[in-house]
């Protein structure tokens, strides 16, 4: 099997040098290359032909978003963006999953050399994720990864305990339980934007850093007819409203008499991910039961998967995207696999279907 070779475009030497080391590392990656600047990695992109493109955000001669959008146009390939910590960074980021960008990496604001290489495990895999991207102009979809590529960690039992119990629900309120991943910013927008302002409350676990959860969320309330925000903890799910779980923690959903309420959990990650996305759909499953419809969306490895099944096991519907329209057929894959989905749908009929059922 021939290596994954990988152009490192960034301005800062600093960047350049720890991308390198921690790519080198893994012996299916080899870095042919880097650059300071868009105009000097066009030509390294002629001259070696890499696989995948890193790419700073903010850049000197030509910014990040201008180059990216002239690559998807005159030469297609996958994308991971060197994102900063920041909320301009975070709109950026977003402008360039837009775009066509596979995903992006955080570049904490200080001392960048041992803040990357905390996240040296996740950096690698995004390129290779990346790396099997079938990509066409503002286009990216990605082929079925094994779950094998992400090694797993601790279950939603590390942060709250399976049920054995069946519960009775006289509330009649509905809830709407979204969970994604890699290729879910997208994915979400496109939901969400089909979602009138009187739809039933949504609660929605996107594997994102804490510092992009906030804009994001303020991203999509921009776009949507509903009122998105960043769930806090003990907020009331209300209808018309979107809450996005916190970068930082895990979300759930309780009850509290009649009414359902956003818990935050500081616990372990789950599935490698905080916040999980079997942890809020365990949730779901324990206290809204029959009453709730699910959907899992585009997104690297198997999380989600187990808590897709345990709301399906209370009687509520399930839903999850299909792999022609998923940039990565990971979770929504193990869905499928473990009988988890009543519906596989492309993308553009999710939200229709999930009103249906509400």
């Amino acid at each position: 099997m021939s290596k994954i070779k990988v152009l490192i475009v960034d301005d800062s030497a600093l960047v350049r040098k720890v991308l390198t080391e921690i790519l080198s590392s893994d012996p299916d990656i080899e870095v042919v290359g880097s650059a300071v600047d868009p105009l000097a990695a066009r030509e390294k992109i002629k001259k070696l032909n890499p696989d995948v493109l890193t790419l700073d955000v903010e850049m000197p001669k030509m910014d990040g978003i201008t180059f990216l959008a002239n690559i998807m146009r005159l030469r297609p390939m996958p994308v991971v963006m060197i994102s900063s910590l920041t909320e301009k960074g975070a709109d950026i980021t977003f402008q360039a999953l837009e775009i066509g960008a596979v995903d992006f990496v955080s570049k904490p604001k200080i001392d960048v050399a041992h803040g990357m290489e905390d996240y040296a495990e996740e950096i690698i895999q995004k390129i290779k994720i990346a790396s099997v991207a079938r990509v066409r102009s503002n286009d990216v979809k990605v082929a079925n990864v094994s779950d094998s590529q992400v090694p797993e960690r601790l279950s939603a039992d590390a942060v709250l305990a399976k049920s054995g119990s069946k519960k009775h629900f006289s509330s009649t309120e509905k809830i709407i339980a979204i969970g994604a991943s890699t290729g879910g910013t997208e994915a979400i927008k496109d939901v969400l934007m089909g979602f009138p302002a009187d739809t039933p409350g949504v609660v929605i676990t996107q594997h994102i850093p804490a510092q992009f959860s906030g804009p994001f969320a303020k991203r999509m309330n921009g776009c949507c007819a509903m009122q998105v925000v960043e769930a806090s903890d003990g907020e009331q799910i209300l209808p018309g409203h979107v809450y996005i779980a916190p970068g930082s923690h895990h979300l759930m959903v309780v009850r509290s008499g009649a009414r359902y309420l956003c818990k935050l959990s500081d616990g372990p990650p789950v599935n490698r991910h905080k916040p999980s996305v079997d942890v809020l759909f365990r949730s779901v499953a324990q206290n809204v039961g029959a009453n709730a419809v699910a959907a899992i969306l585009t997104g690297m490895g198997n999380d989600g998967a187990a808590g897709l099944k345990e709301i399906q096991e209370t009687g509520a519907p399930t839903i999850a995207q299909d792999e022609q329209t998923s940039v990565v057929w990971g979770m929504p894959g193990e869905a499928v696999k473990l009988g988890a989905a009543d519906a596989i749908l492309p993308l553009n009929r999710v939200a229709a279907a999930i009103l249906k059922l509400v």
